[in-house]
Formats: C-alpha cells, sequence, structure tokens
C-alpha cells in the first residue's frame, strides 16, 4: 500500500520532526509512505474572510497538483467522520480488501482545507471537535496509521 501524507508548510520544530522520523521508520515494514510538503501562506493577523479563502484557495491548488485519480483520498476536517482507532485500522485493511493501493491523507495548513479539497475527497476524517497545530497533527497522523498497521496485523501495540 502506498500512503501519502500531503499538507502544506514545512515542519520546523526538532522535537516533531525526531517524531515523524521515527513513525515513518516504523511504518516502511507496513507500507510505502511518502510525505508530500506544499507551500503554505502566510496569514495576517485579522484576515477578512476573503483573504482567508485566498489563502485556502492558494494552498488547495498547490495540494490539487499532487492527488491521483486512482487514489482514495482522506481529507482531514474537523467535520469529518470520527472513527476509533479499530475503525481506523477496518478502514486502511477494507480499502486494501477492496482493490485500493494508494491512500492519500490531506492536512490542511493553520485556517483549514480549501472547499475544492474537501469536495474532492472521499472520506473527511475528524480526529476531534478540537483544533491541532496543523504541523502536530502530522504526528498524531502517523501514531494513528502505525496503529491501525498494528491492529491489522494482529500485533501487540495497542490495547
Amino acid at each position: 500500500m502506498q500512503i501519502d501524507i500531503i499538507a502544506p508548510g514545512r515542519v520546523k520544530e526538532r522535537y516533531l520532526r525526531d517524531a515523524i522520523d521515527e513513525y515513518s521508520k516504523r511504518l516502511s515494514r507496513y507500507c510505502r509512505l511518502n510525505i508530500i510538503e506544499v507551500a503554505d501562506e502566510k496569514t495576517p493577523e485579522h484576515a477578512s474572510a476573503g483573504v482567508e479563502r485566498q489563502i485556502k484557495a492558494k494552498e488547495g491548488e498547490r495540494i490539487a497538483k499532487h492527488l491521483r485519480a486512482n487514489a482514495f483520498v482522506i481529507a482531514l476536517a474537523i467535520d469529518g467522520k470520527q472513527l476509533s482507532s479499530e475503525e481506523l485500522a477496518a478502514k486502511i485493511d477494507d480499502l486494501g480488501l477492496r482493490g485500493t493501493s494508494h491512500i492519500q491523507l490531506v492536512i490542511g495548513g493553520s485556517i483549514g482545507l480549501d472547499d475544492a479539497i474537501l469536495r474532492r475527497a472521499d472520506f473527511k476524517l475528524s480526529f476531534s471537535k478540537m483544533t491541532f497545530p496543523h504541523q502536530l497533527m502530522r504526528v498524531i497522523l502517523l501514531e494513528q496509521i502505525y496503529r491501525a498497521y498494528k491492529i491489522n496485523a494482529g500485533e501487540p501495540y495497542h490495547k
């Protein structure tokens, strides 16, 4: 299975990069992982709704260039469906059983995802009603993908 994580911006904090590297290494025995970083836009303080739409549209265009027609696209969105770790594992397993060999997970920037990306998504996933920093979300997402593979393999990790 090929798994892509697509997100705007670079992770600057060393501790987050170290965690991303660790989970990427752990996942390498289960799937081919590709982390795609697209340029992010700076959001001015007190930006109007129109400016925020323009920023999301620019980031959305950059993200869209990496989306593949044959991939199952999962957008992380606060209004998406919340799944337990077991349910996420089952979703990944079911996609593989149905012949999907490429999953792309999209994380939005600091103000979220463009509507065009949300419409393109085959599934919207929410980790919580809370908002998380998009750099930290990469670590959380990688950990949950790793947990899903461990669950599906019947290996100890998830309790």
